[in-house]
């Protein structure tokens, strides 16, 4: 009953989504702020986070005994009077029964009325705070830093601000049945007992809160996430693996980029080539028909099979032929294999 009623003042508070409702009467005193928090993340399947109170404070995880100076400001937010009826088909109905269980026999809705009267607001002077964690580190060997360092799901927070009562509060939940011509009835005279509960809670208890989320270097510094955007967590060293992997990732670029660029400067050369044979006009009979000069042969005639141009299959395309020429020897082959037009004549002009 207490966690759907702070649940529903956060839902008509608002507050940008930054405020989160007590969950239990019994851990409110536990959400001051400075108090530390665990938030984490329930499964894929509940996009919600899950926070869980601690016994400490942002000073018990400091190394050395210097009080924390930043202060603490307050101030009346609002006067909170809220009554609803939930029907017990829906999630909400079925929570408030199961919670306070109280007896439903022929009703179809629940009446809750909580009475928080004047709430006030109580918050950590943000700017002070940031000036003096710039000197303080993260003592390690605290506990629950070891425990919330070695699960990733978790993160470490600390409470920025919290909403209090100021007097001594009121809920009640009463089982009854949804009419027409009134909002709801109450079943006075019909009422099975245990149809009805209220509890009653004393004067400054915390309904609801916000947190900073910490993100802890490896040196014990650590910062504030004074916005959504920047996330906690602890900053994690590289393993022995992940710096390997992390080293050969780098080598295999830069081989690769090296490769890449032999391949450019090589398809240059080529366009070079080309452009130089095409430029002059040079034809098949130029060179190597003439007497004297080197012969273009068919080499599948003398068993020998197709393979890249020596020319253009440097580039990025390995392009290859079935011509060549013998009177040329390249790598200890005696023949060079080169395409009919117009690598052949660009070969060998080149050559003279």
């Amino acid at each position: 009953m207490f966690a759907a009623a702070t649940k529903s003042f956060v839902k008509q508070v608002g507050d940008g989504g930054r405020l989160v409702p007590v969950p239990s009467l019994s851990e409110a005193d536990k959400y001051q702020p400075l108090s530390l928090v665990v938030k984490k993340k329930r499964c894929f399947l509940f996009p919600r986070y899950k926070f869980t109170s601690t016994p400490f404070t942002l000073k018990d995880i400091l190394l050395g005994d210097r009080e924390i100076s930043a202060g603490i400001s307050s101030y009346q937010l609002l006067n909170y009077e809220d009554e609803s009826d939930v029907s017990l088909y829906g999630r909400r109905g079925n929570h408030i029964v199961n919670d306070v269980g109280i007896n439903v026999t022929g009703s179809d809705s629940v009446a809750v009325k909580a009475s928080f009267g004047v709430v006030t607001k109580h918050e950590v002077e943000v700017s002070t705070l940031l000036k003096e964690i710039t000197t303080r580190k993260i003592n390690f060997d605290h506990s629950l830093i070891r425990q919330t360092r070695s699960s990733r799901k978790a993160v470490l927070c600390v409470v920025m601000e919290s909403i209090r009562t100021t007097r001594q509060c009121s809920l009640s939940v009463h089982a009854g049945i949804r009419r027409e011509a009134m909002r709801f009835h109450f079943m006075d005279e019909q009422n099975p007992k245990g149809r009805d509960k209220a509890i009653v809670f004393p004067a400054h208890t915390t309904i609801a809160f916000s947190v900073f989320e910490l993100f802890i270097y490896l040196d014990g510094a650590f910062d504030l996430c004074v916005t959504s955007v920047s996330k906690g967590g602890f900053e994690r060293e590289e393993t022995p693996t992940f710096g390997l992997l992390y080293r050969l990732r780098n080598i295999l670029f830069e081989r690769n980029r090296r490769v890449m660029d032999t391949i450019s400067r090589s398809q240059l050369y080529l366009d070079d080539l080309f452009s130089d044979y095409y430029d002059k006009h040079l034809s098949m009979t130029d060179i190597s028909l003439k007497e004297g000069t080197h012969i273009r042969v068919n080499l599948l005639n003398h068993n020998i099979p197709k393979g890249p141009c020596i020319l253009c299959g440097m580039g990025n395309f390995k392009r290859e032929t079935v011509y060549g020429c013998f009177q040329c020897s390249v790598d200890g082959h005696k023949y060079v294999r080169l395409h009919a037009v117009p690598c052949f004549d660009v070969w060998h002009k080149r050559m003279k």
